[in-house]
């Protein structure tokens, strides 16, 4: 068993060696998406293991509609325990450190809840439309802040899609595309301009992610203001566009009447 302080100490070493690397990469990104990757991250064979024990489809949570098209593990006491060892091993206390101060921030906080994090799986025809994340934690007392995404799917190719895409300029300019290649970690901010997707998985093989996020109890911008997650059409998708504008007002409307929403969002580890 590869327990998360072993598996914590991999990670935090890979990430010392690139760190002024990854500093300098997030730096030069910040003022519009700011966001850092990092490949070769865990031995392989650990990662191997890693993808060998994930959750099959049928043992995980369909989100299918007009946002989303994926599946979902986030209940991580029902699957192998390594599973749990890894995404926990991103919120023990050095590789929070080092990862905030990779981006500059401090005062950076976990989420042990898992709340809409966790195991992400996607096959052929899976997406995940433009959006920005829900500003808070689950009680809303954090901001969002960054997102990490670790991808562990063998012999990943950019043909193969499922690659997460970055608006740093806005939906109307074409988006930087980053690879979900096997073995990468993906750090990247989150605040009201960080518009992201990910494109249509256009292979039979998974695509594998799992994902934290961090908080802090300010915001990454000053200007950021509380929101739902919010979805949109890309440029080509017109009728989606107006479809999904009309979603988001009205789950705003329906979030402004109930605060918490009209029930709990189930997509959190419940211990």
């Amino acid at each position: 068993m590869n327990h998360r302080k072993h598996i914590a100490s991999l990670i935090f070493k890979r990430l010392t060696i690139e760190k002024e690397t990854l500093k300098k990469q997030f730096s030069e990104t910040k003022n519009q998406i700011g966001y850092f990757y990092i490949d070769r991250l865990l031995p392989l064979d650990l990662v191997e293991e890693i993808y060998q024990n994930l959750p099959k489809l049928s043992d995980s949570k369909l989100k299918k509609n007009i946002r989303e098209y994926k599946y979902v593990a986030y209940q991580m006491n029902k699957y192998d325990p390594l599973l749990e060892e890894v995404i926990y091993a991103f919120q023990e206390d050095n590789i929070v450190a080092i990862i905030a101060e990779i981006c500059g921030l401090q005062n950076v906080v976990p989420d042990k809840n898992l709340y809409a994090g966790g195991v992400s799986l996607m096959k052929k025809d899976n997406y995940l439309q433009p959006h920005i994340d829900n500003s808070h934690d689950k009680d809303q007392q954090l901001w969002r802040v960054l997102n990490l995404l670790f991808y562990v799917s063998p012999n990943w190719k950019s043909e193969n899609g499922g690659n997460l895409e970055l608006w740093s300029n806005g939906l109307e300019h074409a988006p930087i595309e980053i690879e979900s290649k096997y073995n990468r970690l993906v750090v990247m901010a989150t605040h009201q301009k960080s518009w992201h997707a990910v494109n249509k998985v256009q292979t039979d093989d998974i695509r594998a992610c799992i994902s934290n996020y961090y908080f802090s109890k300010i915001p990454l911008s000053l200007n950021d203001h509380f929101h739902i997650t919010l979805f949109r059409g890309r440029s080509s998708q017109k009728i989606t566009d107006v479809l999904l504008r009309i979603d988001n007002g009205l789950r705003k409307t329906l979030r402004k009447l109930f605060k918490k929403g009209i029930r709990e969002n189930p997509h959190q580890y419940k211990k």
